[in-house]
């Protein structure tokens, strides 16, 4: 990258971004809200390289509201630089004026990337880690969805058939299909346990021996009709055939998700490190972008999914380290969750574990250093394009 003239900062906004141009010296060269639209953006980035062939380009979102100025300006080989909102906010407390307006933010984006030397370029997104962030995105809705569908759920049946509640989990496909067909104690009784069983196997319901029995049980025990039960009985099937549906859209996600995954050069290795199958592969591959040289070091890919400690330390108070405040939650559970699988299939990992927790360190402390120990594992993995062997790779720090 050649040393950058001018510098064009851009607030970005849903319908209208708002770029300012400054030299050097700080000084304005342009100040312009523009529609977020291809035509009105293309004639932005032609004014600003009529000032200089050789700008920095600084935003404060790298997506959403952001993705057709970026992608544009990629596009035309402008370097784009990065900076958090969160670091603008905190910066723009030190410039002159206490109000808040678009083109002020867009002047401290500006400046802040003039002055800074910590900001990281943006690159050319990898299409298939694209993709994946898209999908392990809505999988990640629609879980919250049917984690909010089985609560609404469970508590509408406490209210009419509490024996029924405890003994089933709707979350499962047998206890949802039963839901969604028969939601009262009478009519669990009327149907009894043989009829219910056949019912439940021409649903295709594995076990429905043992969970027609459970819900004839269940009904044994409860005689009394409460108030309301009609009308709550239906919106149990309501909810019961929601959660079905959203586990059969999770099913489909799930295959994409692994089918996409797939396609990927880094899955063959990914998948060999114990604990790392094919949806945490793919949330690994959507939150790091694909691109393990965006980081440099595993350190350094360390403290983006916040498992490297950050110092605090104040005057004679030193030795302190706390998790930092900005690192990517969802490779901080993609590492977490792998830890915890690889306990069972992987006796180095139960060693380091057991290690851990022989020194004191509790279940999730030790989980964590666990997922430390990994991520440097799987970056030389990574580095080298070699499989799990069975050992790290690295000398690695205890």
């Amino acid at each position: 990258m050649t040393v950058p003239h001018i510098w064009a900062g851009v607030d970005i906004g849903k319908q209208h971004h708002h770029c300012v141009v400054i030299n050097d010296q700080g000084e304005r060269l342009l100040s312009r809200r523009v529609a977020n639209d291809e035509a009105d953006l293309i004639d932005l980035i032609g004014d600003v390289l009529a000032l200089d062939s050789d700008p920095l380009w600084a935003v404060d979102l790298n997506h959403g509201g952001a993705a057709l100025l970026i992608s544009l300006l990629l596009a035309h080989g402008q370097p784009v630089a990065y900076l958090t909102g969160l670091a603008v906010h905190r910066a723009s407390a030190t410039y002159r004026g206490e109000g808040k307006t678009d083109a002020k933010d867009a002047f401290v984006i500006a400046d802040q990337a003039r002055v800074r030397r910590d900001t990281g370029l943006l690159r050319p997104g990898d299409e298939i880690a694209v993709d994946l962030r898209i999908l392990t995105g809505r999988r990640t809705d629609l879980v919250a969805d049917r984690t909010r569908q089985i609560n609404r759920l469970r508590a509408q049946l406490l209210e009419i058939f509490p024996a029924l509640e405890r003994a089933l989990d709707p979350a499962n496909k047998g206890p949802a299909v039963l839901l969604a067909g028969y939601q009262t104690p009478a009519a669990i009784r009327r149907l009894g346990a043989k009829r219910l069983e056949t019912w439940l196997r021409a649903r295709g319901v594995k076990g429905a021996t043992a969970l027609a029995r459970t819900a004839v049980e269940a009904a044994q025990a409860q005689r009394t009709a409460l108030a309301g039960e009609k009308t709550a009985a239906a919106m149990v099937a309501r909810l019961a055939e929601g959660v079905m549906a959203l586990n059969t859209e999770i099913s489909q996600t799930d295959a994409l998700i692994e089918a996409r995954f797939r396609e990927h050069p880094h899955a063959g290795v990914i998948t060999t490190l114990p604990g790392m199958g094919s949806l945490l592969g793919a949330e690994f591959i959507a939150a790091t972008g694909g691109d393990m040289a965006v980081f440099g070091t595993g350190d350094r890919l360390a403290g983006f999914a916040g498992l490297a400690p950050a110092p605090r330390d104040s005057g004679r108070v030193s030795g302190n380290l706390r998790r930092p405040r900005r690192y990517h939650r969802g490779l901080l559970r993609a590492f977490y969750l792998s830890s915890l699988v690889s306990l069972r299939a992987c006796p180095a990992s139960k060693a380091y574990y057991d290690r851990k927790r022989a020194e004191g360190k509790g279940h999730k402390q030790a989980l964590l250093a666990l997922s430390r120990r990994r991520v440097n594992v799987l970056w030389a993995m990574l580095r080298d394009g070699s499989p799990y062997q069975g050992s790290p790779p690295v000398t690695l720090a205890a």
